[in-house]
C-alpha cells in the first residue's frame, strides 16, 4: 500500500474513531459524479451498475460487486485484495457488518433500495456524508497535481468550446470539439458538460440552437479522477447581464482574501455574495463546494455553513446570479484552492464574459 492511500485510510479511520463508528461502508454507483468516493478508497472506477468498500476501524478492506454484472469496471486496478461478488450485496455486507455501527456514504442517494432492506436491524447504519467528505477534503499534494491537471484539460476544452461557437450552430456541434478533447486526454466518461438556456441547463443537443450569448457548463475529471469545474459566458450580454458581471468581478476579487484557511465557510459565502445580493440578485445554485474524486462534496460555501477552512482545499464556485425575469442569468465556474494567504483560481481564465471568436 503507497503512503497516499495509508494517508487516506488513515483520514478516514480517525474521522470514524471520534464518530464512535467501527467501519464506514461507501457506497458509489455509474450515476455521473457519484462514483468518487469507491475509487478513493478503492481505486477502481465504476463503469456499470455499483459497488461498495467496506473500510474497517481496523482489519483490510473489501470491495463488493453485485453479481448480476460481472463486469463493472476493470476490477484490477483496485488496491484492494479482498473483492467479492454477491448475488445480493447487501446480505453479504449484513453478515460482514452484523452487529457494528457503520457510517454510510450515500445513505440517502447512493445505496440500491434491496441492500438497505438486508441491512437494516443487522448493524446501526448512520448517515456519514458528511463527515467522510470532511475526512477526505483537504488534499495531498499528489491529489492537487491531478486538480491541476484536470483544470488544464478543462480550460482547454473551454477554449475548444469558445472557438466552435457560433450564433445559430446547435449546441452539439459547439461542444463536441470540446468532449473530444476530453476523451483524447483522458476523461473516459468522467464528463458532464451541459449548455444554459435562459436559466436553465440543458443537455447540448443538435435541435438546440445557440443564440447570440451563451453558458457552457464545463465539469470534468482527468485521468487522476478529480472533478472540476471551469467555464466563462461567451457572446454578447444585455444590460442585466453586463450588470451581473460586476457582481462577478467582486466575487472573483473577495474570493482571493474569503478561502483562507481559519475562515468560516459562511464567511467565505458572505463575502463572495455580497455583489449579487447588493444588487438585488437571487443565487440559484449553490455559491460553491467542495470537489474531488466526487463532483459535489461537502463542505459547502453557504449560509450558516461554519466550517474551518484549511490550506489546500478545493472548491467549486459558480454563483448562480437570476434576474427577476427569470430568464436573464450569469453562471460562471471556477476551481479555488486554499492557499496559505487566501484563494487562488487554477485556471488562469478572467471572470469576463468573452466575445465569440468567429
Amino acid at each position: 500500500m503507497n503512503a497516499e492511500v495509508e494517508r487516506r485510510y488513515g483520514n478516514v479511520r480517525r474521522a470514524l474513531e471520534e464518530a464512535g463508528l467501527d467501519a464506514a461502508l461507501v457506497c458509489g454507483s455509474e450515476y455521473t459524479g457519484f462514483e468518487g468516493a469507491v475509487t478513493y478508497l478503492s481505486g477502481f472506477q465504476i463503469v456499470h451498475r455499483y459497488a461498495y468498500v467496506v473500510l474497517p476501524l481496523e482489519g483490510e478492506p473489501v470491495i463488493v460487486f453485485p453479481s448480476e454484472a460481472r463486469y463493472v469496471g476493470e476490477h484490477g486496478t483496485s488496491w484492494i485484495e479482498e473483492q467479492v461478488f454477491a448475488d445480493r450485496p447487501g446480505e453479504w455486507l449484513a453478515d460482514r457488518l452484523r452487529g457494528k455501527r457503520v457510517g454510510v456514504y450515500g445513505l440517502d442517494y447512493v445505496m440500491a433500495v434491496r441492500d438497505y432492506g438486508a441491512l437494516e436491524g443487522a448493524c446501526e447504519l448512520v448517515n456519514w456524508d458528511v463527515g467522510f467528505d470532511h475526512a477526505r477534503a483537504v488534499k495531498t499534494d499528489e491529489e492537487i497535481e491531478s486538480v491541476r491537471d484536470s483544470v488544464g484539460i478543462n480550460t482547454d476544452g473551454f477554449w475548444a468550446f469558445l472557438e466552435a461557437y457560433e450564433p445559430g450552430r446547435s449546441a452539439a456541434e459547439a461542444l463536441a470539439p470540446a468532449e473530444e478533447l476530453f476523451v483524447e486526454r483522458g476523461c473516459g466518461r468522467l464528463t458532464m458538460n451541459m449548455v444554459l438556456v435562459g436559466a436553465e441547463f440543458t443537455i447540448a443537443r443538435a435541435e438546440t440552437l445557440l443564440d447570440d450569448f451563451c453558458i457552457p457548463s464545463l465539469e470534468i475529471a482527468g485521468p487522476g479522477g478529480h472533478w472540476v469545474e471551469v467555464s466563462r459566458a461567451i457572446g454578447r450580454a444585455n444590460d442585466e447581464v453586463q450588470r451581473m458581471n460586476e457582481a462577478y468581478d467582486e466575487y472573483f476579487e473577495a474570493a482571493k482574501t474569503a478561502l483562507r484557511p481559519g475562515a468560516t465557510a459562511h464567511d467565505a459565502h458572505r463575502a463572495v455574495s455580497k455583489g449579487f445580493t447588493d444588487r438585488g440578485y437571487h443565487l440559484g445554485h449553490v455559491t460553491g463546494h467542495s470537489i474531488g474524486m466526487t463532483m459535489i462534496e461537502f463542505p459547502k460555501i453557504g449560509e450558516g455553513i461554519e466550517t474551518e477552512l484549511r490550506e489546500n482545499m478545493v472548491f467549486s464556485m459558480h454563483p448562480h446570479a437570476i434576474a427577476e425575469n427569470g430568464s436573464d442569468c450569469l453562471y460562471m465556474q471556477e476551481t479555488w484552492l486554499v492557499g496559505p494567504d487566501g484563494g487562488v483560481p487554477l485556471s488562469g481564465l478572467p471572470s469576463r464574459i468573452f466575445a465569440a471568436a468567429r
